[in-house]
C-alpha cells in the first residue's frame, strides 16, 4: 500500500514522554514559590505544549515581564531537576526506530526549549532518530504555523502529506494552521472531549493505539 505520509512530527511532552504529571508540579511550585496564586492542575495541563513564557502569561496575565522570567526560571529549577527520572511511553522506542526502517522523515515540534529538548533527547537516547526538531524558543510558540512550516520546508515535504502528532489543542491547531494533517492522543495532558472539537484525522487513547493506526494507514 502506498504511504500516506512522507512526515511524521511528533509534540514531546505527553506523546513520546510522559511527563505531564511532572511539568504540572513544577509550574505549581514554581508559582508557589512567586508567591503568586497556584494553577489548578487542569489549568497548568492546559498549557503544556506553549512555549514557557507564553504558558505562564496564559496562566497569570498580570505577570510583569520580570515576574514571567523569574517563574520560567523557578520552573525550570523544578522541572530539570527530575527530568532525568521521566519515562518514553512504552514502545516509543521500538516504533520509532520502525518509522526510520520504513523511510518516514520524522521530526519533533515541542514547547520545549532548545536545552531542555536536547537534555530529552540526550536522557533518551533518541536524538539519531530524528531528522529535524524545532523548539519554541526558536521559532514561534504553538498553535503559530513557523514552527511546523520551517520543518516541512527543511525536508522538502508538502504539507499535504504531513502529519502533527500531539496530546494538545495546541497541536492540533498547529497542524491546521500549517495546512497538514493533525492526530490527536489523549493519553497526555488535553482530554478526548477537548481533542474531538478540532479536525484530528483520528485520536488514540495509547500508544499502542497510536502506533498501531500509523503501521494501517500511514
Amino acid at each position: 500500500m502506498p504511504k500516506r505520509y512522507d512526515l511524521l512530527v511528533f509534540d514531546w511532552d505527553g506523546t513520546l514522554m510522559d511527563s505531564t504529571a511532572s511539568i504540572v508540579r513544577a509550574i505549581q511550585l514554581a508559582f508557589r514559590d512567586m508567591d503568586k496564586p497556584v494553577p489548578s492542575d487542569d489549568k497548568a495541563r492546559h498549557v503544556i505544549g506553549l512555549g514557557l513564557a507564553d504558558a505562564m502569561r496564559y496562566l497569570d496575565p498580570e505577570l510583569d515581564a520580570d515576574d514571567v522570567r523569574q517563574v520560567v526560571d523557578c520552573y525550570r529549577h523544578y522541572y530539570l531537576s527530575r527530568d532525568h527520572e521521566i519515562e518514553l511511553f512504552a514502545g516509543v522506542r521500538e516504533a520509532l526506530q520502525r518509522y526510520r526502517q520504513q523511510g518516514f522523515w520524522l521530526a519533533i515540534a515541542t514547547g520545549k526549549s532548545r536545552m531542555g529538548l536536547d537534555r530529552a533527547l540526550q536522557h533518551s537516547g533518541l536524538g539519531e532518530l530524528f531528522d529535524v526538531s524545532r523548539t519554541a524558543d526558536e521559532t514561534f510558540s504553538k498553535p503559530h504555523p513557523a514552527m511546523l512550516e520551517q520543518i516541512i520546508d527543511y525536508t522538502g515535504s508538502d504539507p499535504r502529506r504531513t502529519l502533527m502528532i500531539g496530546d494538545t489543542s495546541h497541536d492540533l491547531l498547529l497542524a491546521q494552521n500549517a495546512r497538514a494533517d493533525g492526530f490527536g492522543v489523549s493519553y497526555g495532558a488535553h482530554p478526548r472531549h477537548e481533542l474531538e472539537q478540532y479536525q484530528a484525522v483520528s485520536i488514540a487513547d495509547s500508544f499502542a493505539e497510536l502506533d498501531a493506526w500509523l503501521c494501517r494507514h500511514a
